[in-house]
């Protein structure tokens, strides 16, 4: 199977689209609601239209939160291998929405060996199935306790060749403070690495940060759930915040 020949109007010809579990979660923000899985494939499936090799790397904080378990007593690389696991379930429903509803091809792809539900990472055979227009889920993280999706996400990006990575949000950029809390926070409409690492600001962590910042990988935050959201990025548009 070839790729879709790419849009004229595409800037970006293979992204990274970062989402986090409780995008999957809907208004409540745990478990996986339908609607929810349903409106993130389909933004996925007009760009992947344009021609766009896109590339998803999903978190699991919807369904179990390594950070967090933490705090019970659990200890800390235990509950992070459960967390992967988390996305790897994440990653499998979107998968089968993305096929079943849009009729797109994909291959979820594990840091973690399970043979019987996804293929192992192998670095050229993603870029393969990209090549070949298939969309590429990432699930399990890096493979590591102690790292975050973030991570994983600035990680793959980097092997793939990804040409900016997208972090969608429940917000239209970053801002100063929490802007469901305080009406005044101010929204940056465009940011350096060095601002995002000195005004402490909550992005992404450092050591992703950092990795964007050696490779000179953008990285674009907005909110997920607008209308053509996606494709705003792809083709080049102002819309929330970038960091580069």
């Amino acid at each position: 199977m070839a790729g879709t020949s790419i849009h004229p109007d595409v800037k970006y010809k293979r992204i990274m689209l970062k989402l986090s579990g409780e995008q999957l979660g809907g208004s409540q923000g745990f478990g996986i609601e339908g609607e929810s899985l349903e409106r993130i494939a389909a933004e996925v499936a007009k760009v992947h239209k344009l021609g766009v090799e896109v590339a998803i790397v999903i978190g699991g904080g919807n369904i179990f939160r390594g950070s967090s378990a933490a705090k019970w007593g659990m200890d800390r690389a235990s509950a992070d291998y459960m967390g992967m696991l988390a996305t790897v379930i994440n990653g499998l429903a979107l998968q089968a929405i993305l096929e079943n509803k849009f009729d797109l091809q994909t291959r979820v792809m594990t840091a973690i060996t399970m043979t019987e539900l996804a293929e192992p990472y192998i670095r050229r055979r993603a870029i393969k199935h990209l090549e070949s227009g298939r969309i590429v889920i990432f699930a399990g993280g890096t493979g590591n306790p102690l790292f975050t999706t973030d991570t994983a996400a600035s990680l793959r990006a980097r092997e793939i060749g990804a040409e900016i990575i997208m972090k969608a949000t429940k917000v239209d950029g970053i801002y100063d403070s929490d802007p469901n809390k305080n009406p005044n926070a101010k929204k940056f409409e465009e940011l350096t690495y060095l601002d995002v690492i000195s005004k402490r600001l909550d992005v992404m962590d450092m050591t992703a940060i950092t990795m964007c910042m050696e490779a000179q990988m953008p990285i674009m935050v907005c909110k997920m759930g607008e209308p053509g959201c996606i494709e705003e990025v792809v083709k080049g548009k102002k819309t929330g915040t970038i960091v580069r």
